[in-house]
């Protein structure tokens, strides 16, 4: 039955058939991860009092719904479905001698009764969760926060940030897909003087989640307080980490380089590092080539090295933690070569064929059997080459890939305002690890559909479906790893 729903879907969405997308009004621009773009800000100004005099407000309202349909139901998964509504309101400031400043207040309210999605152990909400705020109890709240607020200075190609902001990166992003943005307590320079090159370097704090109301550690997990997102690696807690003489709250640093010196030629670096817990260093490499007058081929690399630096002794290698603080290995557990060792790495490839509206890829990415990879950030780090919609693709010794095609109606002059994106996934994860984990190998086919109306300026409908075909839990007889998932949301900026 999965397989009939999935190539219906895949048949429509042909005949129809863009991450890349953008909502775009006078002064912004969302683009597909919501990452939000100012093109229109306030510039520089004469005096103290003009700053805020000639300071402009954004706003933005959004509907989010989500529907849950699992395959089969029990304890832990049930059917459910949930709407938020909410919005935020940012504020810039004129820049008088270099300096300007920016606050963000956004905030979210769950449009259905409350504690009917969970209890005080279980949440039903998955995914749809960051529409609310999910309290100890298993209860749900509205949310409101200055998820950003900082100060900026510019000089020449020079730019400073200092407070509460989004960070994009591989590894770290804003990824406001929900109600209210990923940001991070820091301060990041970054400088382009270099010709052709782009260099940034971040001091980073804090990490407010976006269903969090309040800022916290960016390593220790624990659930409703620290950082408890997807991808999060569960055996560093507060508790463990002290017990290993860690900081609770370390410092991270983040370092990226761009340069496109060389003709049709993109290399990107980073480096993320956290004292006493890991350092992770990834190199990629994009090279754009014209085919002829209508196709271009941008083959594409990236390879990401963890190293080790405690993280390993404190929480093991697996992200479930189930190797957390238990120093008696010797040799392989469930599959895992060294359980105290958080040593990993990811090699990724993709070829991107684009033609006018239309645009085909086809990634793989490989994890070598060491280590799963540490990436609670919302930056996920097979993105774009194979991760699709809310899925964890880092696991140690899992093979991915994945085809993805993007089409521009209106570009194309077919249906104006109209863009879809389609993408499968297939996910072939280490069935001797698959009992720790809880990851079975799975096909997911993902649909994304934008539109805009003339009619309704500054205004996008999108809609998202994804259908996720998986193998039982190991020792299962019925499957509860395969649902289909739906989504809406409607975004208005003013």
């Amino acid at each position: 039955m999965k397989l009939v729903k999935l190539s219906m879907v895949a048949a429509a969405t042909c005949l129809l058939a863009t991450s890349a997308y953008a909502l775009k009004s006078e002064d912004r621009t969302v683009k597909g991860n919501y990452q939000v773009e100012y093109t229109k800000a306030p510039g520089a100004v004469n005096s103290i009092g003009e700053m805020f005099t000639e300071g402009d407000v954004y706003g933005r309202l959004r509907s989010n719904m989500f529907w849950w349909d699992w395959d089969n139901e029990n304890a832990a998964v049930q059917d459910n479905n949930m709407w938020g509504l909410g919005g935020s309101l940012v504020y810039k400031t004129g820049f008088y001698k270099g300096v300007g400043a920016t606050v963000g207040f956004y905030g979210t309210v769950p449009m259905h009764p409350d504690n009917t999605l969970g209890s005080a152990v279980t949440n039903y909400g998955k995914a749809g969760k960051d529409t609310y705020h999910t309290r100890a109890d298993g209860t749900e709240g509205a949310m409101g926060n200055f998820a950003e607020a900082y100060l900026e200075y510019k000089n020449g190609k020079s730019n400073v940030k200092i407070g509460r902001q989004g960070i994009d990166s591989i590894m770290l992003a804003t990824n406001d897909t929900k109600m209210i943005p990923n940001t991070f307590e820091a301060a990041v320079i970054e400088n382009k003087d270099i010709p052709d090159t782009s260099v940034r370097a971040a001091y980073i704090m804090s990490q407010k989640l976006r269903d969090h109301q309040s800022f916290h550690s960016v390593i220790a997990f624990e659930k409703y307080n620290e950082n408890d997102d997807s991808g999060v690696h569960k055996g560093l807690t507060p508790t463990l980490i002290s017990g290993a003489g860690e900081d609770v709250n370390p410092e991270m640093v983040l370092v990226t380089a761009q340069n496109t010196s060389i003709p049709n030629l993109k290399l990107n670096a980073e480096y993320v590092g956290l004292e006493g817990f890991l350092n992770t260093v990834i190199a990629e490499a994009n090279y754009k080539i014209k085919l002829n007058d209508a196709w271009t081929l941008t083959p594409g690399i990236r390879y990401l090295r963890q190293m080790d630096d405690g993280a390993g002794a404190i929480g093991g290698a697996a992200l479930s933690g189930t190797f957390k603080g238990n120093t008696t290995y010797t040799g392989a557990a469930n599959g895992y070569t060294d359980p105290n060792s958080a040593d990993g790495s990811i090699i990724m490839a993709r070829l991107v064929a684009a033609s006018g509206p239309l645009e085909l890829s086809a990634g793989y990415s490989k994890i070598s059997d060491d280590a799963d990879i540490i990436a609670m950030w919302r930056g996920f780090p097979t993105g774009g080459y194979t991760r699709s919609m809310a899925q964890v693709d880092w696991i140690a010794n899992t093979k991915n890939w994945a085809v993805k095609a993007v089409y521009d109606f209106g570009k194309a002059g077919m249906v104006s305002g109209f863009k879809v994106a389609a993408d499968y996934e297939n996910m072939n994860f280490d069935d001797a690890k698959a009992a720790i984990t809880g990851f079975t190998d799975r096909d997911i086919f993902h649909v994304d559909m934008w539109k805009t109306f003339k009619e309704v300026p500054n205004t996008e409908f999108k809609f998202r479906f994804a259908t996720i075909d998986a193998d039982p839990a190991v020792g299962a007889t019925t499957d509860y790893n395969s649902y289909n998932e739906y989504r809406f949301e409607i975004n208005y900026l003013f």
